[in-house]
């Protein structure tokens, strides 16, 4: 994609001009959330005043959970906050080109597009370099993930969806994933999207580029409530929690699949929360579903045509899709 393409709209799962769905399959959430412990954090936050500018406590809880250095903490505003920000830096230090996965989550194309910056097909090209793993919207393995890393480049490796992995594991070792931005959006797992905050672990050996990062960042990053849910993210309790959904959206997953596949829809393989469907009128389907009260999300926009992406949900939820594509693809043939 050259950077001087018309601008397209953003395009995102959750709430749309009719409101927040009944049943939303659009969105990555975790289904069994929220989280107790999160939730109950960012109900009792105490937005009457500002949060310290300076992170200091959360920096370091922070910290002590990764069991990484101080130094090496960023926060952020939110995942595409800092998808934006690493991208202006990367602009600034000279970057003649950014590399993507073939489908990959809309905003990394958006910041490049944003700073002039190109989108090439090759990585050496490339001085900004994205993964995402589990991957969005496919949900599966980053292939030819350890080949990124470079000395000349900036490699940032989403890791929104590694929180409700629910099959497979990271194919880097510690050594290699030391040399990633990791960009972590807990908000997700916790089941607190409508939380903006997020946070960044820095690679080894990248002070200068960290302490341009924070020079860039507008100052409070964070609210009241994005801090509370990340204070409680590393807490024993919250991780708890987590671990005990998994299960339960393993199991969910399974039927929905299944319940997918006696539509005759053709489910490609992942590692997540969520997974793609390829199905005839899938644009139609998705319309049509929408104004019953069920969301999913077209893939279209990700430049898969014709395929649509869901997230694992509960039995309820998942009855109301079945009773849905029953009513439209029943009427249909």
């Amino acid at each position: 994609m050259a950077a001087d393409q018309p601008l397209t709209s953003r395009i995102h799962g959750g709430p749309d001009h009719l409101g927040a769905p009944l049943h939303d399959f659009s969105s990555n959430s975790n289904a069994c959330g929220p989280c107790p412990t999160a939730w109950a954090a960012v109900q009792q936050a105490d937005a009457r005043q500002y949060p310290d500018a300076s992170y200091t406590t959360l920096r370091a809880q922070l910290a002590d959970f990764h069991a990484v250095d101080l130094r090496r903490v960023l926060l952020a505003g939110s995942a595409s906050e800092f998808i934006f920000r690493i991208t202006a830096m990367a602009s600034q230090l000279g970057a003649a080109g950014v590399w993507l996965p073939p489908h990959s989550y809309g905003d990394y194309a958006q910041a490049a597009q944003a700073f002039k910056l190109p989108v090439v097909t090759q990585l050496k090209q490339a001085q900004l370099r994205w993964a995402c793993d589990p991957s969005s919207p496919l949900g599966a393995a980053h292939a030819a993930l350890q080949a990124l890393p470079d000395p000349a480049a900036m490699c940032v490796l989403d890791r929104a969806y590694e929180p409700l992995r629910l099959s497979g594991a990271l194919g880097l070792s510690q050594e290699v994933l030391q040399k990633f931005w990791q960009l972590w959006t807990p908000n997700k797992a916790l089941g607190l999207t409508g939380v903006r905050a997020a946070y960044v672990i820095a690679p080894l050996d990248s002070e200068e580029d960290v302490v341009q990062l924070e020079r860039l960042a507008p100052s409070w990053l964070l609210g009241a409530h994005g801090v509370a849910m990340l204070q409680a993210w590393t807490t024993p309790a919250a991780q708890a929690w987590l671990a005990a959904s998994l299960p339960a959206l393993r199991e969910w997953k399974t039927r929905q699949i299944a319940l997918c596949e006696s539509f005759g829809w053709t489910v490609l393989p992942s590692d997540a929360n969520f997974f793609v469907c390829h199905g005839g009128q899938a644009p139609c389907v998705v319309a049509a579903l929408r104004h019953r009260g069920i969301k999913l999300r077209d893939c279209a926009s990700f430049g898969l045509p014709n395929h649509f992406r869901l997230s694992v949900h509960t039995p309820a939820a998942q009855q109301a899709l079945h009773n849905g594509l029953q009513d439209i693809l029943g009427k249909s043939m």
